[in-house]
């Protein structure tokens, strides 16, 4: 499905029709998450690993932005029972079972395209692709955690948090997982990430 947005047109993928626009997933990803609070060192393998779950779920989403072609953003989700055991872990055994949850797993969207409205549009197709399935309760997705006096913070760095409550997500420290991923300078280590949810509501 393509939807057009002033000089960007969104195109919504679900299922294995992502795998055409995994290499532009992974580079997006990379790119992006290399800046702060994430200073990932990209991995072509890792995101290969990464990024099968949304190949193999029949229910995941991919929303593409894109200039003339280009892919310049994308955000994606999927039931979070179709998710990796790491993310699942947090809800076993708690009130919220798995399969209540779509699960939201990133906005990526390249610098000069941001300011226009798409990080919205990213939240409101996976809400609607989530709503139009049935069955769940709410809509998730994780955020890393850093300390507040980390001297790599850059000195004007806005975070999301105020964006995302905007858009009725409530950050939940109870729920949070441990993810490894090769940082800048750093090498592999375990980082933590903290769920923010919202009900979803019927249409």
């Amino acid at each position: 499905m393509n939807i057009a947005s002033h000089d960007i047109q969104t195109r919504i993928l679900s299922g294995a029709a992502i795998q055409a626009h995994v290499v532009d997933l992974a580079r997006l990803r990379i790119e992006v998450f290399r800046q702060w609070p994430y200073l990932y060192e990209g991995d072509a393998r890792y995101e290969a690993s990464y990024l099968k779950v949304y190949l193999q779920s029949a229910y995941s989403i991919a929303v593409l932005a894109l200039e003339e072609g280009k892919v310049v953003g994308a955000s994606t989700g999927l039931p979070l029972e179709d998710e990796s055991a790491a993310f699942r872990k947090p809800f076993e055994d708690g009130p919220i079972a798995p399969s209540e949850v779509f699960y939201f797993g990133e906005s990526v969207l390249l610098p000069a395209y941001r300011g226009r409205g798409l990080g919205h549009r990213f939240f409101d197709l996976r809400e609607a692709h989530a709503r139009s399935l049935g069955g769940f309760r709410w809509t998730a997705f994780c955020a890393v955690q850093r300390d507040g006096d980390d001297p790599r913070r850059p000195p004007f760095h806005r975070g999301h948090d105020a964006f995302w409550r905007k858009r009725g997500y409530t950050p939940r420290p109870e729920l949070s997982v441990r993810l490894p991923w090769n940082e800048i300078g750093v090498g592999e280590m375990n980082h933590v990430l903290t769920y923010w949810m919202r009900p979803l509501e019927r249409s």
